[in-house]
């Protein structure tokens, strides 16, 4: 399904590029259109994961360097039975997370700081968890190219603009009315890409994410702190890069709430209440996060990976993970917010972190 979906997303690009290209040069640009769009496609399939890992200026870290993030992610790929992604760390306050690569031996995840030090460890499991299910559905092809596609088309407004301010251009059948018609049609067309990767693989994600980590509300809970946290703390990568939107977990675009005809992610209430519907279907009825909980103040350093937990869950039999260390069966509480020993930053014993750009 994914591969003809990715089939059906570069033929839309191919034809799209050449339709413009004819608006502005008729045959000839058409012609010019039909190369620029093939070398396109060639190069996002084998370079648009390291595009939209530079784009958002991640830095890949590991057990050194990064000890008790890298132990989750590599806890949870082994109990998917994946093999070990690239694991990369985003300097940003703002929560979020997202994966790439063209296949699963070539994945990577990424989670900012703002995650590590907002979140929980049993909730960033979660978070990873739900990336690693994008990995094995193998989602990250198709959501990896239409990242640079549909940023790729948002460009050809300002291409049409530049290229076919020729009014007399007899080349151009439409004349500037086509120009004009490019420049709307293009970044209307990026938008409508987007949204051709069904939302209900986030559905999906949700699930599977759910199913690795052994905890329907660890992502639950997850989900709240993270789009609470996205209305109003800034993404600026994202800010610059609105394609790559659609990849992260939950929309990073401050303030850009769209969410039912134009959205590229699904109600973050209606994914939250599925997944507390999937504990209830394995536990009965539970303890679950508080939905409706005011924001954090201020960021808290990451918790400690054996830092007590809020009132059990009723669930049995899951495995332990590098978030272990206590009774397997906790969740988030509806009635009391996590309590976590702090740690001076998100990436366990290293005292610097890893290094990057923020150095």
């Amino acid at each position: 399904m994914n591969t003809m979906r990715t089939a059906m997303l570069l033929a839309a690009m191919t034809a799209l590029f050449m339709g413009v290209g004819y608006l502005i040069g008729g045959s000839g640009g058409m012609t010019i259109a039909f190369v620029i769009a093939a070398a396109t496609n060639l190069f996002s399939y084998w370079n648009a994961d390291k595009m939209v890992l530079s784009m958002h200026h991640a830095v890949e870290v590991d057990e050194r360097n990064a000890p008790e993030y890298y132990a989750i992610v590599r806890e949870l790929a082994s109990r998917a039975g994946l093999p070990m992604p690239r694991v990369y760390l985003i300097d940003n306050p703002q929560p979020n997370a997202f994966a790439t690569g063209r296949n699963p031996e070539n994945a990577a995840v990424a989670a900012t700081t703002g995650l590590l030090q907002r979140l929980s460890p049993e909730e960033v499991a979660g978070v990873m968890a739900h990336e690693l299910a994008h990995v094995q559905n193998r989602d990250t092809l198709t959501m990896t190219i239409v990242a640079t596609l549909a940023g790729a088309i948002s460009m050809l407004g300002n291409f049409a603009l530049f290229f076919g301010g020729n009014r007399d251009n007899n080349n151009n059948p439409l004349g500037f009315i086509g120009v004009l018609v490019a420049m709307i049609v293009a970044p209307f067309a990026a938008m409508i890409v987007q949204m051709a990767v069904s939302r209900t693989r986030e559905y999906a994600a949700d699930r599977r994410g759910a199913e690795i980590c052994g905890r329907p509300l660890w992502l639950a809970s997850a989900l709240d702190k993270i789009a609470r946290n996205a209305e109003r703390i800034h993404n600026p990568d994202a800010e610059r890069n609105p394609a790559t939107a659609h990849l992260f977990i939950i929309n990073p675009l401050s303030g850009e709430r769209m969410d039912n005809l134009f959205s590229t992610h699904p109600d973050t209430g209606n994914r939250i209440a599925a997944l507390q519907a999937m504990a209830n279907e394995w536990e009965g009825p539970a303890s679950a996060p508080d939905m409706h909980r005011q924001p954090d103040p201020a960021p808290r350093s990451a918790p400690s990976r054996n830092a007590p937990q809020a009132n059990a869950d009723p669930g049995e039999g899951q495995s332990a993970g590098p978030w272990g260390g206590r009774q397997q069966n906790e969740a988030p509480s509806r009635q009391a917010k996590t309590k976590c020993s702090p740690k001076s930053n998100p990436w366990g014993r290293n005292p610097t972190g890893p290094k990057g750009p923020w150095s």
